[in-house]
């Protein structure tokens, strides 16, 4: 089953052109799809930028301003094809505004002003861009990956939906199964995607037994010295329009977020582990093992790294917007980055865990001669 399993699926050149040519027409229809939007859309047609202006706040920050006179195209409703003038002012560093330039599609809302049109821009019209992304993927993973690229799309495709549900059973629960929801979200996740990219065999469970080992003991290591250190220093007030209990809130962040890399390590450790006993069906259970936990050491340093990378760059834009504003360092850090760095060490703890739990199962599944 296995063997069958990892051989390539091999597509007719004629059936990935046929595909990305209907994904082309797709892409090209969503950005000519006005019609289908009840707001106001339309096109800006002329640009015209002020002088900028130089500003500085109390804290010496300066910046610059800049006004601009639009002229836009409406493209649906009952003002189609008529012109509005718009008007938007934007600053260098556009922390809370946006620079518009011709031929941007943009959402209004239409003001009357005896025969003439203005209009006031609320927001870009991006789904051109979205859908142009989403095909430029799909291209990607049919070029290189085939078949597999496919069922890796798909399997993101499965997990986006059962966030979804999730998301929406949490808010009509009044907030008190978050953590029992989101841990059942966890297990499906590791399930569907396992399930989708590899198959259900053996290798398969052995992988998910190690991601959802390390990722639900490394939970449980945490709550241990939460519960013995009081909570403190968790400044979970830094939790930004929180409406429900931030602490389960924040475990469930940390299951979601420990969960990718602590499959992504245990899927390596036990394909290549199988791959070693398919290669020399004589190795024994221990260099089994013993080979998991070498594969482990390999990867386990990066692995951590990209994670902490991934947690702390989220936090940079309110971390200068913070030290901007005269905020000392100390209280930067625990209003914007350390939740981000504990999240960071939980998962590290699952990453390293993982480590022998996916080397054990895998040892133990092929300690049999014949697979």
């Amino acid at each position: 089953m296995l063997r069958k399993r990892m051989v390539a699926h091999q597509w007719p050149i004629p059936v990935i052109v046929a595909i990305i040519a209907v994904g082309l027409l797709l892409v090209i229809g969503v950005k000519y799809d006005y019609p289908l939007y009840h707001d106001p859309v339309a096109t800006i047609t002329s640009v015209k930028n002020g002088k900028p202006e130089k500003q500085k706040d109390e804290f010496e920050n300066q910046d610059t301003e800049t006004s601009q006179k639009l002229v836009g195209k409406i493209r649906n409703g009952p003002y189609k094809n008529q012109k509005v003038r718009l008007s938007n002012t934007f600053s260098m560093s556009g922390a809370s505004d946006k620079q518009y330039f011709k031929n941007n599609d943009v959402f209004l809302i239409i003001h009357h002003h005896g025969n003439k049109l203005n209009g006031t821009i609320r927001d870009f019209k991006r789904d051109f861009q979205l859908a142009l992304a989403f095909w430029m993927t799909i291209c990607l993973l049919l070029g290189i990956m085939m078949f597999s690229g496919l069922m890796a799309f798909f399997s993101v495709a499965i997990n986006s939906i059962l966030f979804f549900w999730a998301v929406k059973l949490n808010s009509s629960t009044q907030e008190a199964k978050v953590l029992l929801i989101f841990g059942l979200l966890t297990l499906l996740f590791a399930f569907v995607t396992l399930w989708i990219v590899i198959g259900f065999n053996r290798q398969m469970l052995v992988t998910m037994l190690a991601t959802i080992g390390g990722t639900f003991i490394s939970i449980g290591i945490a709550l241990s010295v939460f519960a013995l250190t009081h909570d403190k220093g968790m400044y979970y007030e830094s939790m930004q329009y929180v409406t429900q209990l931030p602490k389960p809130l924040f475990l469930a962040e940390c299951l979601l977020g420990s969960l990718g890399a602590v499959m992504d390590e245990s899927t390596d450790i036990v394909s290549s582990l199988f791959t070693l006993k398919q290669e020399r069906p004589d190795i024994s259970q221990k260099q089994i093992f013993l080979s998991g936990r070498q594969i482990g050491k390999t990867i386990m340093g990066p692995l951590i790294n990209v994670l902490f990378f991934i947690f702390m760059a989220e936090t940079i834009p309110m971390t200068l917007l913070y030290l901007k504003n005269g905020n000392a360092w100390g209280y930067t850090f625990s209003m914007n980055m350390s939740l981000g760095m504990i999240q960071s060490l939980i998962s590290g703890i699952g990453i390293v865990l993982s480590v022998p739990l996916a080397s054990w199962f895998a040892s133990l599944a092929l300690r049999r001669k014949s697979m």
